[in-house]
């Protein structure tokens, strides 16, 4: 309680600073995907479906009399069929260093590199119980009740940006079925030029404690990524690497609710624009040894293999038109599963 109790008086106090205003300043953006799927799987038959996809986001900001913006978001999205609510109140300050108050994420995920993979919606849409880890911030949990700081630019070296975070329990009744207690994160990324060469370097570490009225985990989330990408002109090369632990909610019962995994994730892509064309190349490797009871670590692996392209052509401003391809391996316990495929994706995005 004396956590929360001090939270919301920070947070009165700073938003009380502001003037009196009549409204904040709007922006807007959005896209819409329209499309078709064709996806082949490893068993059953091959099916076709039409992609419609849409969102619209609105970005509020306002700026005090001392100098603080105070912004926050939201957004819309009929893929999810709701209004996507993980969103932070933020405060940036004068000197460039910011802090974002409830719903802050976590610190170690805020510097995950971007790694480049193909455009489109295309996925296989395969059923598995297998838990191999698939992107470099699996492994950065948090809670809604939490805060995370920024660092201005330039933090103790030229092209230096650093954050840290801390999530606390939410008070919600222990239950069967795990979830994150508290939590922190620590992050970094920085930017410097190696000859014609802009190569950014991401890196971050996250850890909690787990809530749970059933056998405790043998290890609470957490864990470490690294990512770099380097820009020379058109080409940009990426490959990142994660390592940690999770859990993932499988069942009804304490025998299955909670999943431990022990995974890393492996991802490398390059991406190529000539002129009004945009070429992407990815590949993913993740592996994991799970265990559906608790207090017993996994010995098979679980496994996810993929590779992925794609081809965009910038038909008018805002508009591309996108070819894509995916394949996936996939691997439960250690044996072949039939939840892999592949997938095709040709359609047009819209955006403004």
């Amino acid at each position: 309680m004396k956590k929360e109790l001090l939270m919301a008086s920070a947070l009165v106090s700073t938003l009380g600073a502001a003037s009196v205003a009549q409204a904040v300043t709007a922006t807007m953006s959005g896209s819409l995907k329209i499309g078709q799927e064709f996806d082949s799987p490893d068993s059953g038959s091959d099916t076709n479906t039409t992609q419609d996809q849409a969102n619209f986001s609105v970005s509020l900001s306002e700026t005090t009399d001392g100098g603080t913006t105070i912004s926050s978001s939201f957004m819309l999205e009929n893929e999810s069929g709701g209004v996507d609510d993980d969103n932070a109140i933020k405060l940036t300050f004068s000197d460039g260093s910011a802090l974002e108050l409830l719903n802050a994420g976590n610190a170690s995920g805020t510097h995950d590199v971007s790694i480049p993979g193909a455009g489109g919606e295309q996925g296989v849409a395969g059923t598995t119980t297998a838990n191999a880890p698939t992107g470099l911030d699996f492994a950065t949990p948090s809670t809604t009740f939490g805060v995370e700081w920024h660092s201005a630019a330039d933090f103790l070296a030229d092209g230096l940006k650093i954050s840290a975070s801390y999530s606390g329990d939410s008070g919600v009744a222990k239950a069967e079925t795990a979830r994150t207690d508290s939590s922190f994160g620590i992050g970094a990324t920085y930017v410097t030029t190696a000859g014609d060469s802009t190569v950014t370097i991401g890196a971050g570490f996250a850890d909690s404690s787990t809530n749970t009225s059933g056998t405790q985990l043998t290890s609470d989330a957490g864990g470490m990524h690294i990512g770099v990408t380097a820009v020379t002109g058109d080409l940009t090369v990426g490959v990142g690497y994660a390592d940690g632990d999770t859990f993932t909610d499988d069942g009804a019962t304490v025998a299955t609710a909670n999943t431990q995994v022990d995974g890393s994730v492996v991802k490398a892509g390059v991406k190529y624009v000539s002129g009004d064309i945009t070429l992407n190349i990815g590949a993913v490797a993740g592996e994991a040894k799970d265990s559906t009871t608790t207090g017993t670590a996994g010995t098979t692996d679980d496994s996810w293999d993929e590779v992925n392209a794609s081809v965009s052509y910038a038909v008018a401003s805002g508009v591309s038109a996108v070819l894509g391809y995916t394949s996936v391996d996939v691997s439960d316990e250690g044996a072949s599963d039939t939840s892999g495929g592949s997938a095709w994706y040709v359609g047009a995005t819209m955006s403004f």
